[in-house]
């Protein structure tokens, strides 16, 4: 099973992965150790198709897709 996390502390909530996201696995949203700015949220870890779009255009490199 594929597992997509994002580190928060890395995130820089630009959208990007969002935007590249073929089949919707994140939101931005607030979370509660980040509460002035917004950050990728994992929404449907189960719709990930592995591309790892989202892996490759992070530029923080807050974004990990593993088996």
């Amino acid at each position: 099973m594929v597992e997509v996390k994002v580190d928060h502390s890395k995130c820089n909530g630009d959208s990007i992965c969002v935007d590249v996201c073929p089949v919707a696995v994140f939101e931005l949203q607030e979370v509660p150790e980040y509460p002035d700015e917004k950050k990728s949220v994992v929404v449907d870890n189960d719709a990930c198709i592995e591309c790892r779009a989202c892996e490759v255009q992070c530029p923080t490199q807050a974004i990990t897709v593993t088996e």
